[in-house]
């Protein structure tokens, strides 16, 4: 995959969007396909056979070696969105979102089951690499084009992009043993803080790198209802890959915390993959083919859905 500034390979999403927003799933999924699937964001149980799980203030208690015991002793499992709806004793429907599935106040905390054990929320706009590569690999059979195609990164993600910031033109010292070594940290946080108001006004503004170059971060964006994108020509089989993100452009430091692709399409446009950062699903459109394929695939929590679905809870939101 490579950085493109030809951000006009995606005008054709924009007429297919519903600006200003009706609430529906074509807030963010082009509409004009024949369907479209819901992808469910995994969500896991964990537990300790036979026990309880402690409460989170008993495991904020325990000393270190406490709490390496309890974690060796946790068993991890995936657990569908129909499943959980039977835990917290609600109806499973396509449209629910996990907050009202689950009668959760807050959508990313852990949650605790009648039974004690605990579950982990899915992810917002974020899919597992091996999750992203199980969908490619369906996608990439249902498209004349598997290996040209463009992918794009909301560019609103926290240390995506570099940017001018502001770096403040004095430092403030507190006066004292100049050996002291706890004294010398903290008159360089005081140098280096941001929340100097001071800086505010006399502060210079200078680079700072993000993940992505300065010529991406500054570059070009596909401008679309609510979101803007960083583009990358690539061909979904490229995703397809179990090792897909060592290659990733955007790939940081830490390769296990890389960023899943937003949207994704094929030259040919016979699909569309979007993973709003709103949503707590990823949505596909394509043919009623492509839909029932991701629906039978082993290892993904897949549902379809109507067009102009709108989904519960409060709807699509941008």
């Amino acid at each position: 995959m490579e950085w493109t500034g030809d951000v006009s390979a995606g005008d054709w999403l924009r007429g297919r969007l519903d600006d200003p927003p009706r609430g529906t799933i074509h807030d963010v999924a082009p509409r004009g396909f024949e369907a479209y699937v819901r992808i469910l964001h995994p969500v896991h149980l964990e537990r300790i056979p036979n026990e309880r799980m402690p409460s989170f203030d008993a495991v904020a208690a325990m000393t270190d070696s406490g709490r390496e015991s309890l974690f060796s002793r946790i068993e991890e499992r995936p657990l569908t969105w129909r499943e959980a709806a039977g835990i917290f004793g609600t109806e499973f429907s396509p449209l629910a979102d996990w907050e009202h599935l689950t009668r959760s106040t807050e959508t990313p905390g852990v949650l605790v089951t009648p039974e004690g054990d605990w579950v982990n929320p899915p992810l917002e706009g974020e899919l597992h690499p091996s999750q992203v590569a199980e969908i490619a690999t369906v996608l990439a059979a249902h498209t004349a084009t598997p290996d040209d195609g463009v992918v794009a990164l909301w560019d609103g993600h926290p240390g995506l992009l570099g940017g001018m910031r502001v770096r403040s033109s004095r430092t403030v010292y507190q006066a004292g043993d100049p050996s002291d070594a706890n004294l010398h940290r903290h008159n360089e946080m005081l140098g280096r803080s941001a929340k100097d108001l001071w800086s505010a006004v006399t502060g210079k503004r200078t680079w700072h790198d993000g993940i992505l170059s300065r010529e991406i971060s500054e570059g070009p964006r596909l401008e679309l209802p609510g979101r803007a994108h960083v583009l990358f020509r690539g061909g979904v089989s490229e995703l397809a890959d179990p090792g897909w993100t060592d290659a990733a452009p955007w790939r940081g430091e830490d390769a296990d915390d890389i960023l899943s692709p937003s949207l994704v399409w094929p030259d040919d446009r016979a699909w569309v993959l979007v993973s709003d950062p709103d949503l707590d699903s990823t949505l596909v459109g394509g043919s009623a083919a492509l839909a029932a394929a991701l629906v039978a695939r082993a290892g993904l929590d897949a549902v379809e859905i109507p067009a102009d679905a709108v989904l519960e809870g409060h709807g699509v939101t941008r």
